[in-house]
């Protein structure tokens, strides 16, 4: 923003009135001829008025020169010349004799260029889009010229009712500071999208497709209601898209308009479409020229057969698919060009996929750059190629993805250019950092936890080393957890993840009721990781973990169990564990197809008080039927997870060894609320003892069916519904005395629904679940809500 500053002898106008030209120094211009008479020679050119401009350098514009006769149109060209330099305001050449005279008004040069008003752009974007720079040249229409970049800037944020005003402070020595003065205005939001043309498809339809929205109340959080003009060009690539996906080959936007609305505070957005027939393949056929890749065997990478439907997104996919087998044997340049002929009459299209051989290519040279904190290794140790190697597309789309999941840098490319030899190209990794800091503060409500507040610091490539630190806490209602940890993903330069966690974690657990708590559990301790990655799906993690755990807070014998009694009191672990991972889904954050698998093992027993070997594997798979019912939201998942707890050496498990099941793992029951039961507990006169309660197994196993699906409202809300059903069984309990115990390996089954919604502050899921296999003493709770951060 504008910081004034004091200026001697400084004076404030308007840019029009004061460095506006003469305005008859264009006439003057024309009148030069007749103030310079013919006849005669040159013999000298005398400059004046320069102040910064050396005369040579005038003299040196001009047509005409010493010693050249005094020619009245060539004078009257050096003048024009002078004027098109920009450096100056007038110029004036008259004759003395045998001399020429010119007479100089210099224009000034900018000191400074400054911002006022100015919100929604900032200063460093305005700087960067306007050519007026200290030392540089003033002229009225390279101003005029800013004038018009900067209003460009704020049409491109949907403020078009923007005014920016040019003003100048006049300074010494011909120097002037330059003052864009700016007004915001209000933003233009879009309050009406209208479709002419589409017969297949309704408004409401084509309105999801496009990522510009309606204006409502409801997006405050959201800049997809504002106009964009480069967001109107993206939609009709999102439509053209998804006509092409949809079969329809000769769809066509004739016209895209924007219009305000008659009181000028929105815009109207009007498409006029041209679908066409939608259309099936007849045939299609791929002819290679790469040796090594015969056409019967390309032709099973494309995604579809005569008698299909078209659909552009599934050619795209088999053209990529074939590009990238060609590419992968090394021919960088290799092309796959699809002809398509189309037949109107049966409205089919018959596709030939060409591939064109290319030249074996390799890597001369990978050059990075933009990187001004993040240290070269961390970028190149995520480059799937190494210089000297053949060029290999998918290693290279590899490689982008791999910095974009870094989550480093805002934008990073990766490009080629031409080698010191046509078989060589220099491989250019361009990427542009942005803030990797990050404070968070949020909330919200878990049924199993209650009420929340969650609050965390973490820089995620710190001093630019690539190295995680973080401090995290949480503080609820039935528990508080508070966590330090330093990760490094390439420990000593080379493929291991290594990392250590300083944490204490308090639980409150509670009744199947709610109203009062049983017990409370606390952990304190450190644990040292380690990891390798064996390639991009599969890696293996080592843990070892030592920490002090503690039973206490029991109440009455009378109103609690005679398990949680005789377990009180302090335990100690020291545990090594090994996960092996085969990560194949295709989003970490929100997976849509693939499959995941974890393979986990705990050994406890090298020092300490516990001694077990624990088995937890979990498998889940993710179905799209994005191509069966036309919505990408609509996922299949498949999931299972199984334990086992082996006690090792006569040791007796305690409770904070053994599995629970229930609440998130088993929906429709109430948290740990299946397995093992332990009956009330009475006396000879019939006064209890001990209540009742579950207390957790060595054995378990779980199973779930889930289909995510959308709803019938707005994407832009956030909002998704599932449904699901769940089975489990948890067994596996030693008795204590003569008290009596539930422990059944029956199955416990439960099917509900529910509503995910995917707020700003965090997800939201709501379930309602009914149980309905269940066996006496196991704990119910139908309705589930869950917001926000859990343990």
């Amino acid at each position: 923003m504008l910081k004034p500053r004091s200026v001697l002898l400084a004076s404030v106008c308007l840019l029009p009135a004061l460095l506006a030209p003469s305005p008859n120094c264009a006439a003057r211009a024309q009148e030069a001829p007749a103030a310079v008479p013919a006849g005669g020679v040159i013999q000298a050119i005398n400059v004046s008025g320069n102040h910064r401009i050396d005369t040579s350098t005038i003299i040196a514009y001009m047509v005409v020169q010493v010693g050249d006769p005094f020619d009245p149109q060539r004078i009257n060209q050096s003048l024009k010349t002078l004027y098109a330099t920009g450096l100056f305001k007038s110029v004036n050449i008259t004759r003395d004799g045998n001399n020429l005279d010119v007479d100089v008004a210099e224009n000034p040069t900018v000191d400074q260029v400054l911002f006022s008003g100015n919100k929604t752009v900032e200063d460093k974007d305005a700087q960067a889009a306007i050519s007026l720079k200290p030392r540089s040249v003033f002229t009225a229409e390279a101003a005029e010229a800013d004038r018009q970049a900067i209003l460009g800037l704020y049409a491109k944020k949907g403020y078009y009712n923007a005014t920016v005003t040019p003003k100048i402070i006049e300074l010494p020595d011909n120097r002037v500071n330059v003052v864009f003065n700016c007004t915001d205005g209000t933003q233009n939001d879009v309050s009406r999208i209208t479709f002419i043309g589409n017969n297949h498809f309704s408004q409401g339809a084509l309105k999801d497709v496009v990522s510009t929205r309606e204006s409502a109340w409801w997006r405050f959080l959201s800049s997809a209601d504002e106009y964009s003009s480069d967001r109107v060009e993206y939609d009709q690539y999102l439509l053209h898209k998804f006509y092409l996906h949809k079969g329809y080959a000769d769809f066509q936007i004739l016209s895209a308009n924007a219009n305000l609305s008659p009181d000028r505070k929105s815009f109207y957005l009007t498409y006029v479409l041209y679908e066409g027939p939608r259309y099936k393949i007849s045939s299609i056929t791929i002819n290679s020229s790469i040796r090594t890749l015969s056409s019967k065997a390309l032709r099973g990478l494309v995604p579809l057969s005569a008698g299909d439907w078209f659909d552009g997104d599934a050619l795209q996919d088999g053209i990529d698919a074939v590009n990238k087998r060609a590419l992968d044997l090394g021919y960088a340049f290799a092309q796959v060009n699809p002809q398509v002929q189309t037949d109107p009459d049966t409205k089919t299209l018959a596709i030939t996929l060409n591939v064109i051989n290319g030249p074996r290519v390799y890597i001369q040279r990978i050059d990075v750059t933009g990187n001004t904190r993040t240290e070269d290794k961390v970028i190149r140790r995520e480059l799937t190629v190494a210089e000297g190697d053949a060029y290999n597309q998918t290693k290279i789309d590899d490689s982008t993805k791999h910095l974009k999941d870094l989550g480093f840098f805002k934008d990073e490319k990766l490009t080629t250019s031409p080698g010191s030899t046509p078989q060589q190209v220099v491989l250019n990794t361009h990427v542009t950092e942005q803030a990797t800091g990050q404070f968070s503060l949020g909330g919200g409500y878990s049924t199993s936890l209650g009420a929340l507040l969650n609050t965390g610091l973490s820089q995620n490539n710190f001093l630019g080393t690539g190295v995680n630190a973080s401090v995290n806490g949480l503080i609820a209602q039935r528990g508080t957890q508070i966590n330090i940890g330093v990760t490094d993903p390439y420990f000593l330069d080379r493929n291991l993840i290594a990392g250590t966690d300083i944490f204490r974690t308090v639980t409150n657990s509670y009744t199947s009721s709610g109203q009062s708590y049983s017990y409370s559990e606390s952990t304190i301790g450190a644990d040292v990781r380690l990891g390798y990655r064996f390639n991009d799906y599969v890696r293996q993690n080592f843990t070892y973990t030592i920490s002090q755990r503690d039973i206490y807070d029991i109440p009455t014998a009378s109103s609690s169990n005679i398990y949680i009694q005789n377990e009180a009191g302090k335990s100690t672990l020291s545990q090594v564990s090994q996960t092996l991972s085969f990560d194949y889904v295709d989003d970490d954050q929100h997976p849509t197809s693939g499959l995941l698998i974890n393979l986990t093992t705990d050994v406890a027993g090298l020092g300490g008080s516990a001694k077990y070997v624990r088995l937890s594997p979990d498998i889940a798979y993710y179905i799209p039927f994005e191509r069966l019912l036309g919505n990408k939201a609509w996922v299949l998942k498949l999931s299972a997870t199984g334990g086992d707890l082996i006690n090792i050496g006569g040791y007796n498990d305690k409770i904070e060894d053994r599995f629970f099941v229930g609440g998130d793992s088993l929906r429709g029951f109430a948290d740990g609320g299946i397995g093992p039961y332990a009956e009330p507990q009475y006396n000879s006169s019939g006064t209890q003892t001990s209540s009742g309660g579950q207390i957790g197994g060595r054995h378990m196993w779980t199973a779930s069916a889930e289909m995510h699906f959308p709803l019938p409202v707005s994407p832009d809300l956030g909002i998704s519904g599932f449904a699901f059903v769940d089975a489990g069984s948890l067994w596996g309990a030693n008795t204590i005395g003569t008290a009596t115990l539930r422990d059944s390996k029956s199955p416990r089954m439960s099917a509900g629904a529910g509503v995910s919604w995917n707020t700003p502050f965090g997800l939201i899921n709501l379930s309602l679940a009914d149980p309905f296999k269940k066996e006496r003493g196991d704990q119910t709770q139908q309705f589930r809500i869950s917001f926000g951060t859990q343990f």
